[in-house]
């Protein structure tokens, strides 16, 4: 996993981890929230990538 996205996708993991475990006390709370960040983060990124591609000359 030393590409870029494989390592966005691990960063996006253990933040979603953390912030899952700090915002909620029950853990189907804290699985749905976690997942809820970490398909943010992820579909975030992508989607800033390919709006840099297109505005970068």
């Amino acid at each position: 996993m030393t590409s870029h996205l494989g390592t966005m996708i691990l960063f996006a993991a253990a933040v979603a981890v953390v912030f899952a475990l700090l915002l909620r006390e029950e853990s189907s709370e804290q699985l749905a929230i976690g997942a809820r960040i970490f398909g943010a983060l992820v579909l975030g990124a992508l989607l800033v990538g390919w709006l840099m591609f297109f505005v970068a000359p």
